[in-house]
């Protein structure tokens, strides 16, 4: 998995590309963890075009980080989901607590 993180109008934007497994969840969360303490920002919005695999760690992360976001009051969004992945979420349970958009801009115009 790879993972980058930049600020862009007041978001904490996350790029992920790879497989996020259970080897993978742990710097997943830490990397969020970290820019979100470091930032001061509370919306989180991961772009995950070049995502081609997420199992139940990953989707624990996620459930996680829209825990803390959410106590600060923020929200979690998500842009460039690969269909398989946006199927996970949704049988997951996860599309009620995670807006999937189709572009960035799109994520962005909902906060």
């Amino acid at each position: 998995m790879r993972l980058i993180t930049s600020i862009k109008q007041g978001v904490l934007v996350v790029r992920l590309e790879g497989e996020i497994d259970m080897h993978a969840a742990e710097a997943f969360k830490n990397s969020i963890d970290d820019a979100l303490a470091s930032s001061g920002v509370k919306n989180v919005r991961r772009k995950w075009k070049g995502v081609s695999w997420i199992e139940s760690s990953g989707l624990g992360v996620i459930l996680g980080r829209y825990k803390k976001v959410n106590q600060l009051g923020g929200k979690l969004l998500a842009a460039h989901a690969h269909p398989r992945i946006a199927k996970v979420f949704e049988l997951s349970g996860l599309l009620q607590v995670v807006h999937i958009y189709d572009t960035e801009n799109q994520a962005l115009e909902s906060l």
